[in-house]
């Protein structure tokens, strides 16, 4: 009797499963979809009834629906261990649970035949055995060839890491081998300081000297002594701005020595933060004292000329950057909020004064002053709120911009507003014209502004040494440019992609596309691309793909809603790429996110006040002065979990020298990938070091190999990249992480160095 009910229990759980499979999978199947969930329910649905009634034959079904899931997931996604694992596991635990001696007895009473003996048990194991282990081989093989570690010449690096990246051309490499890959094992924790401050911690100090220089939320800013950390000032401007998400960022401090006045003369050397409440802060660097000179209190506005800005609808999360003496800091706009929002202007300053230089506003292109009395700068205009890069020998500062407010509608857009969206531009440091200036996506409507900081290399290509820029993209497209003239120096094709269909739109005929270089976007998704971990979401992240309009990268938005990725994260972000120019490896953090944009008529009771900022649109808004307001949000399962496959995160390697991937790999445990925007550093040991990852680890990887070969637990992930540094005082070489706080200890600053090793 207890056989009977443990069968016909098995048997509701199987028709539970099996019934809506029949109806859902043939509504998947009718919109062009699989035909497998149709067909296995209705085999569930014959075993259950069989099991039901105690028949031998629902056994023989069930295992029949077993063979055809695995023969299924293999046919559709290959051996990838998360796709085929999501579409088999529950088959199979109800598969071996009917084999288990107390269920077969209950079919089979006394001529319970033993387990092996039954043929439909060995062709049913020896399948299942075959696809784990050909699963297990792809998770855990390598497939990286032997990498030759040569060097081609020197960094252009200083041996401090003396800006955001490491210097003003973003390379995040650390020169210093002190720590390398025979090494890294003793690597321990040898001070760590609390902040105090609670809040968005995505600073990455600078070290100058024997200092560290960094910032907490709302642009709190602190000195720490390098081998101790230990407090050395603390200044704090009194920025109200929220202290969480974006408006709680800044990312990091700028250095800059008055080069007329010698360094231990108050005021000669000093640290500047631009703020979330659009303020420029000029300390000096061995007090933390503003310097008075600095706009007269130690201060400036940001908001000069900039004409009506709405509470929190202006504000600067990145540091300035110091191109040929000139301050140069650019701003971020708030999204997707309605047109004629505040100017994009990107403005260089005099250090010492913090008198306006230039003004490089699009809208004035060639009028590099303040705008007149009544005037302001040209409202509406993309803006530059991620990282930028400097080469004082040619003068140039490089920018890159985002694309005119609102970000998913671009049908009132001037031809002057589209010019330089979405792009790269070498601006005159002098002067504050532009030089050159490369588009990475014609009039953008994905919001795929460009947010990684341009990366300055002098590589080898073909043979001849090039001075380069780098533009990592959210498209996960990385165009490399001549950084004197802005010709690509790899291949770009333009190509043909879908077309709008809203009314009042436009969209261009084609895009950018860096054939040259690899892309790190999968090429089109299909629906074998999709993940869940029940057939329930799965065929539910299924239907939603068919629902949406799809034609591959740069579907436009739509009212139907838009399958969009690579997703507004990224791609690439602001974490950038990170470069060894003396073996010519560039690392690669990239996001796998896929998004959906949904257009709403603005007939259809859109939001029409500021409430619309954060109500129901997910990271879209309402977008008023446009005919649509945009809810964007993941392409995520009913349950919450990404439609697309995993990894949702990867980090990789490419020889720039012959434009090819070395390794790719998954972040985090068993190569699952979790979302990081976060950046990595390389060394001159072989090692990147990245801590960006949600299980909240810094590891170091082995630049050759992509093998994990040391890792510490943090207590959260960190939102800034890593630096390292080799004291001056010790000669001890650090590598520093800063982690988000808690309400006791606020954001953490920890350094590492190896274990036991003697200060010289």
């Amino acid at each position: 009797m207890k056989g009977k009910w443990a069968l016909r229990t098995t048997a509701i759980v199987i028709g539970i499963f099996g019934l809506p499979m029949i109806w859902t999978g043939a509504e998947l199947a009718l919109m062009g979809g699989t035909l497998y969930y149709l067909g296995a329910g209705i085999l569930m649905t014959f075993s259950a009834v069989d099991l039901w009634r105690n028949e031998r034959r629902g056994f023989f079904v069930f295992m029949a629906v077993l063979l055809l899931t695995l023969a299924w997931a293999v046919y559709e996604v290959g051996t990838n261990f998360w796709l085929v694992g999501s579409r088999i596991w529950l088959i199979g635990i109800i598969a071996l649970w009917l084999s288990i001696p107390g269920m077969r007895r209950g079919l089979w009473g006394d001529e319970m035949p033993k387990f092996f003996s039954m043929r439909t048990i060995q062709v049913c194991t020896a399948a299942s055995v075959a696809v784990v282990l050909a699963m297990t081989f792809d998770l855990l093989s390598d497939n990286v060839p032997p990498i030759a570690d040569t060097r081609y010449g020197p960094p252009q690096n200083s041996l401090e890491w003396e800006a955001y990246g490491g210097n003003h051309s973003g390379t995040r490499y650390v020169p210093h081998a002190q720590i390398d890959r025979t090494n890294v094992g003793e690597l321990t924790r040898v001070w760590q300081t609390d902040t105090g401050k609670t809040g968005r911690f995505s600073g990455t100090p600078i070290q100058i000297d024997d200092g560290l220089y960094l910032c907490t939320a709302q642009n709190v800013m602190l000195a720490l002594d390098a081998d101790t950390g230990v407090e050395r000032w603390r200044f704090d401007p009194e920025n109200d701005t929220p202290s969480f998400g974006i408006l709680g960022n800044c990312r990091g401090v700028t250095y800059y020595h008055l080069p007329e006045r010698p360094k231990v003369e108050s005021c000669a050397e000093r640290i500047y933060t631009a703020t979330t409440d659009a303020r420029m802060i000029a300390v000096d660097k061995a007090t933390g004292t503003p310097c008075k000179e600095f706009g007269g209190t130690g201060e400036i506005s940001l908001l000069a000329g900039m004409g009506e800005v709405k509470p929190l609808y202006y504000f600067v999360t990145s540091p300035p950057t110091v191109a040929s003496g000139a301050l140069v800091v650019g701003g971020w706009v708030m999204d997707n909020q309605e047109t004629e929002e505040p100017s994009g202007v990107v403005r260089g300053y005099d250090p010492r004064t913090g008198q306006l230089l230039w003004a490089w506003d699009i809208g004035r292109e060639g009028k590099t002053v303040m705008p007149p009395d009544g005037s302001f700068y040209t409202r509406g205009t993309p803006n530059v709120w991620s990282l930028t890069s400097a080469d004082d020998e040619l003068g140039l500062v490089y920018v890159p911009t985002g694309n005119a407010t609102p970000d998913y509608f671009g049908g009132h857009r001037t031809e002057v507003m589209d010019k330089f969206a979405s792009s790269i531009v070498a601006i005159d440091a002098k002067t504050g014209l532009t030089r050159w200036h490369f588009q990475t996506t014609h009039h953008d409507i994905w919001d795929y502004d460009v947010p990684s900081q341009p990366t300055l290399i002098d590589f080898n290509l073909d043979g001849v040494k090039r001075k380069a820029v780098i533009v990592p993209t959210k498209r996960g497209e990385l165009f490399v440019l001549d950084r004197a003239t802005g010709e690509p120096l790899t291949e770009v094709t333009e190509r043909d992609v879908a077309q709008t269909n809203l009314p009042h739109e436009r969209s261009s005929a084609t895009q950018p596309f860096s054939t040259g270089m690899p892309s790190f976007a999968h090429p089109r998704i299909g629906e074998q691309d999709l993940f869940g971990i029940s057939p329930f979401d799965q065929m539910a992240c299924r239907k939603a793909f068919y629902d949406l309009r799809y034609e591959g990268p740069m579907t436009p938005p739509s009212v139907q809603g838009t399958l969009h990725y690579p997703g507004p994260a990224g791609g690439m972000n602001w974490g950038s790429v990170a470069v060894d120019e003396e073996r010519q490896l560039m690392v690669v953090n990239n996001l796998h996110l896929a998004f959906v944009i949904k257009m709403i008529p603005r007939e259809e009771g859109v939001a029409g006040s500021r409430e619309g900022i954060s109500r129901g649109y997910g990271i879209g808004g309402p977008q008023r002065g446009t005919p649509f307001a945009a809810r964007v949000g993941m392409f995520a399962s009913p349950i919450g979990l990404p439609c697309l496959k995993p990894p949702y995160g990867e980090i990789a390697v490419v020889d720039l020298t012959t434009q090819k991937i070395l390794w790719r790999r998954g972040t985090g445990p068993l190569n699952l990938g979790f979302p990081h925007a976060a950046g990595s550093f390389i060394t001159a040991g072989g090692l990147i070091f990245n801590a960006g990852v949600i299980d909240g680890r810094l590891r170091a990887i082995d630049t050759l190999t992509g093998d994990v070969i040391w890792q510490d637990e943090l207590r959260g992930a960190s939102d800034a990249t890593p630096m390292s540094y080799v004291s001056p005082a010790t000669g001890r070489q650090y590598v520093l992480v800063t982690v988000p706080g808690n309400q006791e200890t606020g954001g953490r600053v920890i350094a590492y160095a190896l274990r036991g090793r003697s200060d010289s």
